[in-house]
């Protein structure tokens, strides 16, 4: 999607699940720009490899979110192969895919975010393969703002109890553990992508935690 941000232009691409198109048009346009909705499924690696490719056709890009994610709440005991494979293909190796693929056309000043959680940075024993496969995608940050370097700066956020569960129930034992002691608001989010969208070029490699303080308790 093409968003303006303190009048410069920026192209980026995110990905965006499950709702319509018709959901999303209209709000994106609102910020006056042109807006383009590309479909892949990342579990299929030929299409996440052929995606960048594929939008080049239309629109050059400048930005690259990674924010697909695979989150369920599985243990060491229940996590199949199955469950495994699929956390580690849609939170490590799609993001790698489409980090590769865009460094290639990549324009000198371009940047990537990857969108990781708090528990990367610690992990535990709960969402088994989500947090291996995020602290992976922490390490892969690192490890592509160097070897992307100069040309292309590499961050990501670390994101804690931003929304709630698909059921709406703001369940409170999620946060009370937050120093914060709050949910996020989505603008919150908003303005730290923005940030690293557009932020000065010398930041590179950096895990910034939007998460209430949950990863210092």
């Amino acid at each position: 999607m093409h968003v303006r941000v303190q009048e410069r232009m920026l192209s980026s691409i995110t990905h965006i699940q499950r709702l319509k198109r018709s959901h999303y048009e209209p709000r994106l346009s609102v910020w006056g720009a042109k807006v383009w909705i590309f479909k892949a499924d990342l579990n299929d690696s030929a299409q996440a490899e052929r995606l960048i490719p594929l939008i080049n056709v239309s629109t050059p890009l400048h930005g690259l979110v990674n924010s697909a994610a695979i989150f369920k709440s599985l243990s060491l005991e229940t996590t199949s192969l199955d469950d495994w494979q699929k956390h580690l293909q849609i939170n490590l190796t799609a993001p790698f895919l489409l980090s590769q693929a865009f460094a290639k056309q990549a324009q000198e000043g371009a940047r990537i975010v990857n969108i990781v959680d708090w528990r990367a940075l610690r992990p535990g024993a709960d969402h088994f393969p989500y947090t291996i496969s995020k602290a992976a995608l922490a390490s892969l940050t690192k490890s592509l703002a160097v070897a992307l370097s100069p040309k292309i700066t590499v961050n990501a956020l670390a994101l804690g109890a931003i929304l709630p569960p698909s059921d709406r129930n703001k369940n409170p034992d999620i946060i009370k553990n937050v120093p914060l002691k709050r949910w996020a608001n989505e603008n919150e989010v908003e303005e730290a992508l923005l940030f690293l969208l557009t932020c000065p070029a010398y930041i590179t490699g950096e895990i910034i935690h939007v998460d209430g303080g949950r990863h210092l308790v």
